[in-house]
């Protein structure tokens, strides 16, 4: 699955640092990228969807529905989207939630936010979604808006054991969703903790989530099986920009062969168990022969 990040506000592409062939795109951009990556075997896409204007109380969504809806009259089935959902690029604060007077979390209005973005990428002609933003019953909750609205054969893809990790950098640059204060340690899970990090992709999976994920992918190899054994989902991987970066810039550094690394990690992950990758390199998986 490749990650596409889409800005509303860019006239041209702009540079991802560390992440090689990754580029932040307008639209248009972005559906001539998508035909290249066809050409290489690569169909499955997970959408970050950047607005203009950040807002933390009624979020603008027209510009997501646009990029969904042109994607897809485009490609139809010959693409599988999914869309990561969470607050962390709507709001002028960066944060995966909503907050109260008292400055903390507002978990019902988080919620029911989510919730409301995941049927509007499903009326715009999302394949799939993906809530990454590590709030309590956010898997429930969307399950439920989705069915309400007929939308039941949807799958949610969970960021189930989503650690606050240090290897999240370029991915915030590029998607303009860095905290303005404080950090997400109060929401995603301690990366010293096994157990709690099991309990929550076992929750995800009772809450009707349809596929699991660990993240960072390379720093989380050891939960995979665990987490397939005890909830019988698939479960797959996300190889986060940090971890690509890592191996993209020693590379520019004539430290490694990028291709040569790069396949490695990914056969690492297939190794572990994962049943699905998520990667910043999935366009090169047919230059590199390999496939989950």
């Amino acid at each position: 699955i490749q990650p596409l990040f889409i800005s509303e506000k860019l006239t041209d592409k702009k540079n991802i640092p560390g992440l090689g062939d990754n580029y932040v795109l307008n639209i248009k951009d972005a559906i001539i990228q998508i035909e290249n990556d066809l050409k290489n075997n690569c169909r499955n896409f997970l959408l970050f969807l950047i607005p203009e204007k950040k807002n933390d109380l009624d979020f603008d969504l027209s510009f997501h529905s646009k990029a969904i809806s042109e994607i897809k009259k485009i490609y139809k089935d010959n693409v599988f989207l999914w869309a990561d959902i969470c607050l962390c690029s709507l709001t002028t604060h960066g944060h995966c939630c909503l907050f109260d007077e008292k400055h903390t979390i507002n978990n019902e209005a988080t919620l029911a936010a989510l919730s409301k973005i995941a049927v509007t990428y499903v009326d715009a002609g999302i394949d799939g979604v993906a809530p990454s933003d590590m709030m309590d019953g956010r898997t429930n909750k969307i399950r439920e808006s989705l069915d309400k609205y007929n939308y039941d054969l949807t799958p949610i893809m969970s960021y189930s054991s989503k650690f606050a990790s240090n290897f999240y950098g370029p991915f915030r640059d590029a998607a303009n969703s860095a905290p303005t204060f404080g950090n997400r340690k109060n929401y995603q899970l301690d990366y010293r903790n096994r157990n709690d990090a099991l309990r929550a992709s076992k929750r995800c999976a009772e809450e009707g989530a349809d596929l699991l994920m660990v993240k960072p992918g390379l720093y989380s190899l050891d939960l995979i099986k665990p987490i397939k054994d005890q909830t019988g989902l698939m479960v797959g991987a996300y190889q986060v920009s940090g971890e690509y970066a890592g191996i993209t810039l020693a590379s520019e550094n004539n430290l490694l062969k990028l291709n040569d690394a790069f396949h490695e990690s990914l056969h690492v992950m297939k190794r572990a168990g994962a049943q699905f990758i998520i990667t910043y390199g999935a366009r090169k998986s047919k230059e590199l022969g390999f496939s989950v």
